[in-house]
């Protein structure tokens, strides 16, 4: 029987719905309570949800508060988490969960001196149909990754976010905002980065917001909203990113995997599920049959339809590796080499020049039926 932990949630704004709602699914947590900087927002996520809402420094002090999941805005992470740390807490952010080096490594300070563990999203990698082609790269099904090309292209959050300020001020963007789903994705695929190289620009100085009590209000653009990238990987693969929000229609596939015996496509890494596709020497992608892997189950109602979501399996894992003392696959490490990799293309493009990968990681373990069923409730 695996220990139970109490989890605390710090930021109650439009992506702590699906926390609230999956948290309860995993078989070591148990939500305890919540806070914002809002007083509002935290109460009517304790309304909806039977949480009990407190203040920041009530909920770090409570001592049924095992981790803290910091839902903040990206500038907040830092501080927050840092926060949570020195109250001894474990912490597990929403991504980025840091915008520098200098952010994360003070964070393992701390965590080290304390014990504690720290761990990001993005964990949709973790998902069956991701962990499906993992196990399709393992077997050694397509050869060696050579190649590649990866996409998130969309006209921006402005057209469905209420409040969407935060995406365009340092910290957003497309590369930082989005970013970590693909290289989270491509690490847990090929391995770690070593080298990047990068354009960026951006279209308009100035985004209008499109829904909400702020319809028509304008948000100005601080950052880079148009980026190409080049990856290239320690394993001498070398994939192609391209991040924008200045798209408003294209035919490109969020992510194609090239090897020396055949070609996959990846879906959506923003999902946990999808369908794989594979071509071999017939040259013609094919679906194949998705195995019977829990993290694939249509669990989720989005506004659009059933689909896998399991955010905060990553969690689980984590505080699962608290109890045995096992490496957890969300890591700071592994986090913090993505934050690299992500700061890396902007300071390339901004620097017109190849930046090397000052961090690197090991490829995460395999999340497999079995060990992703023992998570589940």
């Amino acid at each position: 029987m695996s220990k139970e932990y109490g989890v605390g949630i710090i930021g109650c704004g439009n992506i702590s719905g699906a926390y609230f709602t999956l948290i309860p699914t995993f078989r070591n947590l148990k939500l305890v309570a919540c806070a914002d900087i809002n007083p509002a927002a935290s109460n009517a996520r304790s309304e909806e949800f039977g949480v009990p809402a407190q203040e920041i420094g009530a909920l770090l002090a409570n001592p049924a508060v095992d981790v803290v999941v910091n839902l903040t805005i990206p500038e907040a992470h830092y501080p927050v988490s840092r926060q949570a740390l020195e109250a001894g807490k474990h912490v597990y952010s929403e991504k980025p969960f840091v915008l520098s080096l200098e952010q994360g490594e003070d964070l393992r300070r701390i965590a080290d001196a304390k014990g504690l563990k720290v761990g990001s999203a993005p964990d949709t990698y973790l998902g069956g149909a991701h962990q499906f082609v993992r196990h399709l790269i393992d077997s050694g099904r397509l050869g060696k990754i050579m190649s590649g090309t990866a996409h998130v292209l969309g006209p921006g959050m402005e057209s469905w976010h209420p409040n969407p300020d935060f995406f365009f001020a340092p910290g957003g963007g497309p590369i930082l905002d989005m970013g970590p789903y693909y290289v989270n994705n491509l690490v847990n695929l090929v391995g770690p980065v070593k080298r990047v190289v990068a354009l960026a620009n951006r279209a308009r100085e100035e985004r209008v917001i499109a829904n909400g009590p702020r319809l028509g209000e304008t948000v100005p653009v601080a950052v880079a909203t148009n980026i190409h990238a080049i990856l290239e990987f320690v394993s001498g693969a070398q994939v192609a990113l391209m991040a924008s929000w200045d798209v408003f229609a294209h035919r490109h596939q969020n992510m194609e995997l090239y090897g020396t015996d055949g070609a996959v496509f990846v879906p959506d890494p923003n999902f946990f599920g999808g369908t794989v596709e594979v071509a071999g020497e017939d040259k013609e992608p094919k679906e194949v049959e998705m195995w019977d892997h829990p993290l694939t189950a249509q669990n989720y109602q989005f506004d659009w339809g059933k689909q896998a979501n399991y955010r905060g399996i990553g969690l689980t894992d984590m505080m699962e590796a608290v109890t045995t003392g096992r490496d957890h696959r969300c890591s700071l490490d592994r986090s913090l080499h993505t934050i690299d990799v992500l700061t890396a293309i902007l300071h390339s493009a901004e620097e017109g020049r190849a930046i090397d990968i000052v961090t690197t990681c090991t490829q995460p373990k395999a999340l497999g039926i079995e060990e992703a069923r023992a998570l589940l409730r």
